[in-house]
């Protein structure tokens, strides 16, 4: 389930960034390297446990498919967390900065 979530997650993103220039702008392609970066990792993760488990990995327990969709969620919500603290720190509209100093 991690490896689904964040491989809809990345997907979703690069597509959104290939749509319009305005994404550009605003560094979603650092979003879509995040998930990218995480759908490999948890590709090679899933290797290693089927490697471990063999055919029993196809076959997880509702606890381990509910934990895993937690941890999904959970990866794609810190990287959205790192996206956004990027964005506000890079601010590429000039609209944090326009803020702190128009007081």
């Amino acid at each position: 389930m991690t490896l689904l979530i964040t491989v809809f997650a990345a997907v979703f993103c690069t597509a959104a960034w290939y749509q319009d220039v305005q994404k550009r702008e605003m560094k979603i392609g650092l979003l879509c390297w995040l998930f990218w970066g995480a759908s490999l990792m948890w590709f090679v993760d899933a290797i290693f446990a089927y490697r471990k488990r063999g055919a029993a990995y196809f076959r997880p327990t509702p606890t381990e498919m509910l934990n895993d969709t937690f941890l999904g969620l959970s990866v794609v919500a810190l990287g959205l967390v790192i996206w956004i603290v990027y964005v506000l720190i890079k601010d590429p509209k000039g609209v944090v900065r326009s803020k702190l100093f128009n007081k």
